[in-house]
């Protein structure tokens, strides 16, 4: 019998500490005969297929996912038939609309795919995204009263309304409807509104929690556009092609990093062919400023146009990427998409300034408490537009859930977190609230949003250990590097890289397929950018393949890099195409290395 328990090229403790293993045990090596027996397809993509866990049988419907397929009828949501009757009263009968959105990707996404709708239908909708500092998260008395006054008859919260509660019970009492549109989650007390579409609602069946508050409103909009067909509402005028708007659903899905499982995967695989087209004037010139020179990946929504949406959130104007999402004005366009580009610059300086100091507190909390399962750092002079970013950095550097406040002068604390795969931070936060340990707080099970009294902090810093405690350790015992195949710098083309692709799109909850290069010649390696580390391997037989291993300049995988130069390591990673100039040219992602064991 196979046995796959066997480290991988004798690997135990690689440059990230990880024991190397083979990700197909024996009942996915036979899964991977069987799909590559019964359709025409590569061993390689059969192997990545079958640690997915396809069926077989299903091989080839994976490799083109249907939205027809995919998604359910949308009434499935509870409290969807409501919404939808209640928008369809307020187009028929021309009324003022708000849209209130959240602040970042997600929002500005789901509120310019209600917007663009909205305006298909001849209705001319408000955007309107609070100011991260001024307003905080989520609907407030403010500014719901100013909409008001300003004629709206109607609200739509999209990515946020679930736990406003005081916002809401005031809207209600100045008789204005709010429709809320959103996927954080919730508890058994909901807030008063005309409809509450949530498919973490404690009472929804759906099986749709995984899913962007874009990909709500996306479903939203199928039912409305069902229910106005149905009443012969598009009988005079064009009804819009849904489909075109799928580039805003795929971004917005993958910037909030939800799974890319079921749905969302045709949310993103068909996005990607959408946003490819450039049709959107917005995100074709976003795509310019990001010199995204080749066809738009998963990887680059969240690592490219993401950050320049979210930028204006974080420390510009936050409705900046709510209008490049909307504009019909290629030069509008231009213009918007070069400010967000100037702000996630100055966003990045801020980033590292915040990130040493955040790195220094990290770090002693780790020597104080070597086991510590969740990281909580503050500063006084911290942006808090930045402190998601942080709390990301430090648990990607340190393995762990990490939380970042900024306080603010009236002795409260605005905070991010970020989490780990397995650990469900969301849930810890909305228990914290329940407890009276945070003012507020609400998210998902990879990331959440709260707000703090500056001395209730070790409060939750002790109730996160006593939670998360067994559960973090159990995830990071042993850590292991699943490993897809071996493969050498002459096996890993184009061609296999565009087949690899028809498995994708990959990112959370799907990642990319990790090769291994075995004894590699590093012929050259040196830094480059943020402390990126970039290489050339060969395989030494003529052939090489570049590498790049992303801020590792510091940790150790970058200097066992750098300290090999014109040495054999053995390299692990997933591959891409790299266009310069429109020409692609193989990439290999380096995410750890370790040196060759001596006979």
């Amino acid at each position: 019998m196979y046995d796959n328990s066997r480290p991988v090229l004798g690997i135990v403790k690689s440059a990230n500490q990880c024991v190397w293993k083979e990700r197909l045990d024996t009942a996915g090596l036979g899964r991977a005969e069987a799909i590559n027996r019964n359709f025409d397809i590569s061993d390689i993509l059969s192997r990545v297929l079958a640690a997915k866990d396809i069926d077989p049988d299903k091989a080839n419907a994976y490799l083109d996912p249907s939205m027809r397929d995919l998604m359910p009828d949308p009434s499935s949501l509870t409290d969807m038939d409501n919404a939808v009757e209640r928008l369809s009263r307020a187009i028929n009968d021309n009324e003022k609309i708000a849209i209130f959105g959240d602040y970042d990707v997600d929002g500005a996404t789901s509120s310019a795919l209600m917007h663009l709708f909205l305006k298909s239908c001849d209705i001319q909708s408000t955007i309107y995204i609070p100011d991260r500092i001024y307003d905080g998260y989520g609907p407030n008395i403010k500014a719901m009263d100013l909409l008001i006054d300003q004629g709206h008859t109607l609200i739509l919260t999209l990515d946020c309304g679930s736990t406003s509660f005081e916002a809401l019970k005031h809207t209600s009492s100045r008789k204005i409807d709010v429709v809320v549109l959103d996927h954080h989650q919730v508890g058994e007390e909901l807030p008063e509104c005309c409809a509450l579409v949530n498919p973490n609602r404690q009472d929804d069946l759906s099986g749709l929690g995984y899913c962007a508050a874009v990909g709500v409103v996306f479903m939203t909009i199928v039912a409305l556009n069902r229910h106005l067909r149905k009443t012969g509402f598009w009988n005079n005028r064009s009804a819009p092609d849904l489909l075109s708007w799928l580039d805003l659903v795929a971004l917005g899905t993958v910037a909030d990093v939800v799974p890319l499982t079921g749905l969302n995967r045709a949310f993103v695989h068909k996005g990607l062919i959408a946003i490819r087209g450039r049709t959107n004037p917005g995100l074709a010139a976003l795509q310019t400023v990001a010199r995204l020179s080749g066809p738009a990946a998963a990887y680059h929504l969240g690592f490219l146009l993401g950050p320049r949406i979210n930028a204006g959130g974080r420390i510009g104007d936050a409705a900046l990427g709510a209008r490049l999402l909307t504009t019909t004005s290629p030069e509008d366009a231009t213009r918007i998409a070069a400010e967000l580009d100037v702000l996630n610059q100055q966003r990045q300086q801020k980033e590292a300034i915040m990130l040493e100091e955040a790195t220094e507190l990290a770090e002693r909390q780790i020597i104080e408490q070597a086991d510590t399962p969740v990281l909580i750092v503050s500063g006084e002079e911290w942006h808090p537009g930045i402190v998601g970013l942080l709390a990301s950095r430090l648990k990607e550097k340190f393995k762990r859930p990490s939380i970042a406040f900024s306080i603010n002068a009236d002795n409260t604390a605005t905070g991010s977190g970020r989490s780990i795969p397995g650990i469900d931070l969301g849930a810890c936060i909305r228990q914290a609230v329940d407890e009276n340990i945070l003012v507020k707080g609400g998210g998902h099970a990879m990331a959440a949003g709260m707000t703090i009294s500056v001395g209730q902090i070790a409060t939750l810093r002790s109730f996160l250990e006593n939670a998360l405690h067994s559960d973090v350790a159990r995830m990071n015992k042993n850590p292991e590097l699943r490993i897809d195949a071996p493969l050498t710098a002459s096996g890993a083309t184009e061609e296999l890289i565009q087949d690899l692709e028809k498995a994708g799109p990959y990112g959370s909850g799907q990642p990319d397929p990790i090769f291994v290069f075995p004894s590699h010649n590093l012929r050259f390696v040196d830094t480059v950018g943020n402390g990126h580390i970039r290489c050339s391997l060969s395989d030494g037989m003529g052939k090489t393949i570049k590498g790049i291993a992303f801020r590792a300049a510091e940790e150790p995988l970058g200097k066992l890099m750098l300290g090999s130069r014109m040495e054999n390591l053995h390299v692990a990673g997933s591959l891409s195409l790299n266009y310069w100039r429109g020409k692609p040219e193989v990439q290999l992602r380096i995410v750890d290395a370790a040196k060759p064991l001596r006979n």
